[in-house]
């Protein structure tokens, strides 16, 4: 039988119809059963300053807590400038502290990028899997580029594009046999 495993979600965008929100979402209920997905909240991280890391604020220990609790992390985010929203970096930074205690540290990932082009956030993509290559997490080589994301969702919500919602199925397949084959080894590393 498969085992269980927690999935924490970063979600780029912080508006509340955000469409990264909508798309994450979206994935979970089209993942495979034994995948149990946890949005992880952003907005509200102070800005990572190493000064503070002598009296964590509240809420970095708690992200880092979630974080650290799960067996795998998915990325959903929209591209900014070509890059990465501020607070998911901010996000990514607070939880590679302290130095040598990285929640990311070789947890299996995935990132999925949106956009309302057609480049479906390629830049943002690419920028995000730069940091967490440097963050030792194993990332699933499998790209997911999403474009046109205004269009993909009808007036409730739902997603309404066949094309992406075979896509993402056949994604979340290949990130649960992905996490299948590295927490293991994350696992037995921890128990050593």
């Amino acid at each position: 039988m498969t085992q269980v495993r927690n999935v924490a979600v970063l979600v780029g965008s912080l508006r509340k119809d955000s469409v990264s929100r909508k798309l994450a979402k979206a994935f979970a209920a089209l993942a495979p059963a034994n995948l149990k997905f946890d949005i992880v909240e952003i907005g509200d991280l102070p800005h990572f300053d190493q000064d503070l890391e002598s009296d964590p604020p509240a809420a970095w220990t708690a992200f880092r807590d979630r974080v650290a609790g799960a067996d795998a992390v998915l990325f959903v985010t929209p591209e900014f400038n070509r890059s990465v929203p501020g607070a998911l970096k901010n996000a990514i930074d607070v939880g590679s502290r302290p130095y040598g205690q990285s929640v990311w540290n070789g947890k299996p990932g995935a990132v999925i990028s949106l956009s309302p082009g057609t480049v479906g956030g390629f830049g943002a993509n690419h920028h995000l899997r730069q940091s967490l290559v440097f963050l030792n997490v194993p990332l699933l080589s499998q790209e997911a580029y999403i474009g046109g994301a205004f269009a993909l969702f009808g007036e409730t919500g739902e997603l309404v594009n066949d094309s992406t919602i075979d896509f993402l199925r056949a994604y979340a397949a290949a990130f649960a046999d992905w996490i299948e084959r590295i927490a293991p080894a994350v696992e037995a590393r921890k128990a050593a």
